[in-house]
């Protein structure tokens, strides 16, 4: 059944494996990012310790947004590294890095144990997690892109980064039941732990899988052709600032709409709304499964219709809904939070369907990891880092449970602005190899 909703011709072994190799490279490295979000109340006890819960969340976010400053970084240095020397290898290092990062936060002291140290250490860790995923975040796609049945490229990059949302729903079920296995005072003390421990070997598993793929046959072309950028850097600033900003805007929403999604509602539930640790985490994985499992029929939509009408349907989605799934959410009651969280969900899945493939189909192929680091990462760090920052700030200081919503609704009104002048991407000839935008070695 899979082969034929991914190609109705069917597919090789080795394009089922690139499959394989990048949702569950991006499942374990997402695994990884999510369970920080997700324990962001524990988090800020253990290394922020104070009279004012909202200022202890407050140094918990944004220490979960130094990792997003770090990611244009890390995304500019396996982007390059990407474009030069291939894709498949950056796969391994990213992958890596992020399972050694995540499992020392794990060991970690506390602030009881070794004071400042504590908070300087966890920051340093997220800046090294950071730094993975902005090359994760940017070479995956790129790799499933240029490997895909070209008539499913947006199916096959949607599955790959839905497998993004079911990590952050495995993470919060072992949340639930590591907190429903002991009692709070062991979760305070040690519980919280056990997620990011399990990172390393989730890793390793990782890296196994991507390690049966190949490299992609348009990197290889480049080779060939002798087309291979350089400067990957350089030529990207040089040629392509327009396409640049294009994903700039685009991706803001998908970005902050996300990151409201997996990174904040959790703490959102228990701290605004009232609800227990448990609710919280069993309506956001509904929530997380929902966006997962729309995610890839968006991509679909996406192959048929284009990316352009997804984009301009997704954000207008987003634009009518968001402020009521705030209000939904800060109802007060579980089934109301469900409601809410589901409604967010389906919209950003219609708007993911163009927004994940656009971003890096836009960009010639001899500079794409590269151009896509920049933008891609960068509307990230601005947008989707500062989501539960920014969320817990407006609420607090305007007293008002759904202050989130106007900042959602305001982002999606300028994304559609920009969704309806962009160019359609579907039916572009790869850039860079077929349609002469490969930049030769000099």
């Amino acid at each position: 059944m899979i082969r034929d909703f991914i190609s109705p011709g069917g597919t090789s072994a080795a394009q089922r494996r690139v499959l394989l190799g990048a949702g569950a490279g991006q499942f374990v490295e997402f695994f990884d990012f999510a369970i920080y979000g997700f324990s962001a109340v524990s988090i800020a006890e253990a290394f922020f310790p104070g009279q004012d819960p909202v200022a202890g969340l407050l140094a918990v976010f944004a220490a979960y947004g130094v990792a997003f400053v770090a990611r244009p970084l890390g995304g500019l240095f396996f982007g390059a590294l990407a474009d030069r020397t291939g894709r498949r290898k950056v796969l391994y290092a990213t992958l890596m890095c992020m399972g050694v990062a995540t499992a020392l936060i794990g060991l970690l002291p506390t602030h009881a144990a070794a004071g400042i140290m504590a908070p300087v250490l966890l920051v340093m860790c997220r800046l090294a997690q950071g730094f993975s995923a902005g090359g994760e975040a940017v070479s995956a796609p790129s790799f499933v892109l240029e490997h895909a049945p070209y008539e499913r490229r947006g199916t096959w990059i949607a599955i790959t980064v839905a497998a993004t949302a079911a990590a952050s729903v495995i993470a919060l079920v072992i949340i639930m039941a590591i907190s429903g296995a002991v009692p709070d005072t062991a979760y305070a003390a040690w519980g919280w732990r056990v997620p990011f421990l399990l990172a390393l070997p989730l890793s390793l598993i990782g890296v196994y899988v991507r390690r049966r793929t190949e490299e992609s046959p348009v990197f290889r072309e480049l080779q060939r052709s002798d087309a291979i950028e350089a400067a990957p850097l350089r030529g990207s600033l040089r040629g392509d600032w327009v396409r640049l900003g294009q994903i700039f805007a685009v991706m803001a929403l998908s970005g902050l709409g996300f990151y409201l999604l997996a990174g904040y509602f959790v703490t959102y539930l228990q701290t605004v709304v009232g609800l227990s640790l448990t609710q919280s985490l069993a309506a956001n994985a509904v929530a997380l499964l929902t966006f997962a499992m729309l995610l890839p029929i968006g991509g679909r939509l996406s192959d048929t219709f284009g990316r352009k009408p997804m984009l301009i349907a997704g954000a207008a989605a987003v634009a009518a809904v968001g402020l009521p799934a705030f209000m939904l959410v800060a109802g007060g009651s579980f089934g109301s939070a469900v409601i809410g969280q589901v409604l967010l969900a389906a919209a950003l899945a219609v708007y993911g369907g163009g927004s994940y493939t656009f971003f890096v189909e836009l960009l010639p192929a001899a500079t794409r990891v590269t151009g896509a680091a920049i933008s891609y990462n960068v509307t990230l760090a601005v947008f989707g880092g500062t989501a539960p920052f920014v969320g817990t700030w407006l609420v607090d200081s305007t007293g008002v449970a759904v202050a989130p919503g106007f900042y959602l609704v305001a982002v999606a009104l300028a994304a559609l602005v920009v969704a309806a002048t962009t160019p359609e991407t579907r039916v572009a000839e790869e850039l860079g190899v077929g349609a002469g935008g490969g930049r030769r070695r000099r």
